[in-house]
């Protein structure tokens, strides 16, 4: 397994969905990722460029293949991802707003 900080522009016009399943834990059942996923969506930052980061578990190559035909795809656009130390990318990230503060349960 690897850790990879993921950057990524959301779709204004999808996060009110992305947030309506977030706060149903729709993705919570997928495997494997679904948990990490969910955890890491409900955590993720804003950066002032108006790009969300989070830190992602990622079980597949290429990186984050089936988070993204699961869902990342429908709600971002330009996703990049850089390898991280577990912790590292949560790190990096810690001073930022948070893209859904009202989700928030984690670092």
């Amino acid at each position: 397994m690897a850790y990879n900080l993921v950057t990524a522009k959301p779709k204004p016009d999808r996060l009110e969905d992305l947030l309506k399943n977030l706060r149903r834990n729709a993705y919570v059942s997928m495997r494997p990722f679904g948990k990490t996923m969910t955890f890491s969506l409900k955590n993720a930052r804003l950066r002032s460029d108006g790009y969300a980061a989070w830190e992602e578990e990622d079980y597949c190559s290429p990186p984050l293949a089936q988070e993204r035909a699961a869902a990342l795809d429908e709600f971002f656009d330009e996703l990049e991802v850089t390898p991280v130390q577990q912790g590292a990318g949560w790190e990096k990230i810690q001073g930022l707003p948070r893209l859904f503060p009202e989700l928030t349960i984690g670092p």
